[in-house]
């Protein structure tokens, strides 16, 4: 009887190739650049402080506000920022000088009372300083501030040169203002509106006509104007003295007071002249000459007596 034997190594062979292969222990790993880690970390390090800085924690955001103001309080207090702002723009205005951008001629015209060094000063610029430096705004408001000054331009002109046009008040009266406290009534030169001008070197201006009395420059242009249309009554005058308010007397001279009405004055203006010229009134004993009545004149003689004359009959 013959053995057989049986051939277990095919089985086995057939049961290891039947045997799949196992996928759990096997990881596909995400490939890794260098300086990945660091990046990682980087954000790791913004996200938690953004979560530490975020509106959930308002009492952080205010400490760290506060902290910052402080800083900054502290170094405005110290000058450290001004100091490092003023030595920057010096840098640069001194490199503009340099290039040829450093004011160079100041060319000044319309000042015929304001001196030339005063507006020099008040203009406040330096040869050789950068012309985007110069301060136009600012001199234009130091111009229009002198006593003379009635509206001024400034401006640049590439690449070197300063422009001032100015316009000077004209004068047109010297009014002598109420007493102050000191008893002291001073005088000064006066616009047409009655703007006063200044009250130095009035002495200067001793040909303008003379206002005397509470608000006498606002009403005494159209008088002013009328007297000095008529020559005789102009030649004799020596001041308008404001009366109340309301009317006006024509102070003549040796002292003698004309009376004019408040309203309706110019045919009593015309009055006077021809009794100046056609009846010599001045040269007789008078100190004053009323005008106010529409039918007679009054006249009030050195002596204390006192005449009137109808009107059209006067001798």
């Amino acid at each position: 009887m013959r053995s057989v034997k049986v051939d277990r190594k095919a089985r086995g062979n057939s049961r290891a190739k039947s045997v799949r292969p196992s996928t759990r222990g096997k990881r596909e790993l995400a490939d890794v650049q260098p300086g990945s880690s660091r990046r990682a970390q980087a954000q790791g390090f913004w996200a938690r402080l953004e979560s530490r800085l975020s509106l959930r924690r308002p009492i952080i955001l205010l400490c760290a506000a506060l902290t910052v103001l402080v800083l900054l309080g502290a170094l405005l207090a110290s000058g450290v920022i001004g100091r490092g702002v003023r030595a920057v723009n010096d840098a640069v205005a001194a490199t503009l000088s340099h290039a040829g951008f450093g004011i160079a001629e100041i060319h000044i015209t319309g000042n015929r009372r304001t001196p030339y060094k005063q507006i020099l000063e008040v203009l406040a610029m330096q040869p050789g300083q950068s012309i985007f430096s110069a301060d136009l705004p600012g001199a234009r408001q130091r111009l229009a501030a002198l006593d003379w000054i009635a509206s001024a331009e400034v401006h640049r002109r590439y690449p070197d040169a300063i422009f001032v046009t100015l316009v000077e008040k004209r004068p047109f009266a010297l009014w002598q203002m109420p007493a102050n406290a000191a008893g002291q009534a001073p005088i000064a030169v006066v616009e047409r509106n009655g703007a006063v001008i200044t009250t130095r070197e009035v002495e200067k201006f001793r040909r303008l006509p003379k206002l005397v009395g509470a608000g006498s420059p606002q009403s005494a242009a159209d008088l002013v104007d009328a007297v000095q249309s008529h020559r005789a009554v102009s030649a004799r005058i020596i001041a308008y003295a404001r009366v109340s308010s309301r009317r006006w007397n024509l102070i003549l001279d040796d002292g003698v007071v004309v009376k004019l009405p408040e309203s309706d004055w110019l045919p009593q203006i015309d009055a006077l002249e021809r009794l100046i010229i056609d009846r010599g009134i001045l040269e007789r004993d008078v100190t004053e000459i009323d005008l106010r009545s529409p039918s007679h004149y009054f006249f009030l003689l050195k002596n204390g007596e006192k005449k009137d004359v109808e009107r059209g009959k006067e001798t």
